[in-house]
């Protein structure tokens, strides 16, 4: 039976969206994949490796196929962490070597493949489109009785308007933006889930560790929450707000989706190809008060977006996300696999006889 090395080292940081992906994709792949035997953090390479984070050397030397998933570019990098300038250097250099280094790529949004083809010159044919997958086994609608008790928990009102962001406190994440919304909807509760899971190299620390430390009177910073916890948070949520600046697809979005809740997004060309119509979006903070402020009475219009949510959430259904792993993985297999076993003697016979033809032809 073929074997997938899974190579990760995610679950180390807690609050962030790689760990995430990288706890549903291999729940996925392993309950799903009868034909695929999954090894996690093997000392040896297997037939796939899969490398979920880039402080992995790759193996794909040493007769396995290597595949690497990109949670993120330089770019986003660069909006999220602050380093001194040598070491962003040599850091983004070895992201676009992690990723030329491997056989393939698997992409979480299509949009990023014109970003690495073009941008980092890597080889389109390597590169594969993969959305990222929640389970409703994890992320579902709560009992009300259940609800009401979370709200109690974080001294939340029942009866309140609860507009709930998640994601690292980062600039990048649009927390300012969440905060003056805030502050012009006093009516509403504001909550964010997430902290600061890498410290003081966080872009906008100091800042934003002000804000979180005296935040608005309507706005509750709830830090890292246990994954286990968070399908609590996300019920007691009547919309999921999300002003990132830049994202690829972030986890936060599909977990809001399977619990049927309307979600509000930058207006960012990222998502016209994962979200389709099944979003509502802005362009700024006034766009941002207008949208909360008519979904605010819950009525038919708040109806509609919460059907959007889950049109969308069915789209990346199990089956179809565990499709698309299997006729990867069944593609890269194969075709190494092939490879592998070619004669080195039988392909330069063939080398010879090409050249033997082609010296007929020529006369």
């Amino acid at each position: 039976m073929p074997t997938i090395n899974m190579l990760s080292s995610a679950t180390k940081v807690k609050g962030q969206g790689v760990s995430s992906a990288y706890i549903e994709q291999v729940n996925l792949v392993t309950k799903g994949l009868n034909d695929y035997e999954v090894k996690i953090n093997a000392f040896r390479s297997c037939d796939i490796n899969h490398y979920h984070t880039i402080d992995h050397i790759p193996l794909s030397k040493s007769g396995g196929v290597s595949v690497a998933y990109v949670h993120f570019v330089p770019e986003t990098i660069n909006d999220s962490l602050k380093f001194p300038p040598i070491v962003k250097g040599i850091f983004y250099k070895y992201i676009i070597w992690f990723y030329k280094s491997v056989d393939h790529l698997v992409v979480v949004n299509p949009y990023f493949i014109d970003v690495l083809t073009k941008q980092y010159h890597i080889d389109e044919s390597k590169i594969t489109y993969i959305p990222n997958y929640v389970s409703e086994e994890n992320f579902y609608k709560q009992d009300e009785n259940i609800i009401v008790k979370t709200r109690e928990k974080y001294n939340i009102n029942s009866k309140s308007f609860v507009v709930l962001g998640v994601g690292q406190v980062q600039s990048r994440k649009g927390i300012l933006d969440f905060v003056q919304v805030a502050k012009k909807l006093p009516q509403v509760q504001f909550v964010w889930a997430g902290g600061f899971s890498f410290g003081v190299i966080t872009d906008g620390y100091k800042e934003l560790k002000k804000i979180v430390e005296n935040p608005p009177s309507n706005v509750k910073f709830i830090g890292i929450v246990e994954r286990e916890e968070m399908n609590d948070i996300y019920n007691m949520a009547d919309v999921m707000f999300l002003p990132s600046f830049s994202e690829l697809f972030p986890m936060a979005i599909l977990e809001s989706l399977a619990l049927k809740i309307p979600v509000l997004l930058r207006d960012l060309d990222i998502y016209e190809n994962i979200l389709f119509d099944y979003y509502l979006k802005g362009k700024n903070i006034s766009d941002f008060v207008d949208i909360i402020t008519k979904l605010k009475p819950k009525n038919s219009e708040y109806n509609i977006w919460c059907e959007n949510s889950w049109k969308c959430h069915e789209f990346y259904s199990k089956d179809y996300v565990l499709s698309m792993w299997k006729q990867f993985y069944d593609r890269i297999y194969s075709k190494n696999h092939k490879l592998k076993f070619k004669s080195p003697r039988k392909l330069k016979s063939r080398i010879k006889f090409r050249r033997h033809i082609n010296a007929k032809q020529d006369i």
